[in-house]
């Protein structure tokens, strides 16, 4: 119930982003929930493989490459899903700043609903 809880919300946190942000544009809640789905399996399959091949970058950054990680995975969801548009990198690494920073609120949302 947790999960699917907290992928409804992720979903809404996405169609928040289409209506704070233009440069991304999702089609319905159809297309929100596919395309958080696809967001969530991106970062859980693909995303600590990047931050280990771009680990010095990472380090001479003081950790700042990771928000352009953070936009490469968003930017890769939206040429995978075709009801989830962003329209280029950097609209990508906003619109995933937005998106990271709505997650937080749904995180600490999901475990004061769900405590252990």
């Amino acid at each position: 119930m947790k999960i699917i809880v907290k992928w409804l919300l992720c979903a809404a946190s996405l169609l928040l982003v289409t209506y704070v942000y233009s440069g991304v544009q999702v089609q319905g809640f159809s297309s929100a929930m596919i395309a958080a789905l696809v967001i969530g399996l991106l970062n859980t399959v693909i995303r600590p493989i990047l931050v280990v091949l771009t680990l010095p970058v990472t380090i001479i950054t003081v950790g700042l490459f990771l928000f352009v990680v953070n936009g490469l995975m968003f930017w890769m969801a939206s040429g995978i899903l075709g009801g989830f548009h962003v329209s280029g990198f950097w609209a990508a690494m906003l619109g995933a700043l937005i998106y990271s920073a709505l997650g937080l609120f749904v995180d600490a949302l999901v475990a004061r609903l769900f405590p252990e």
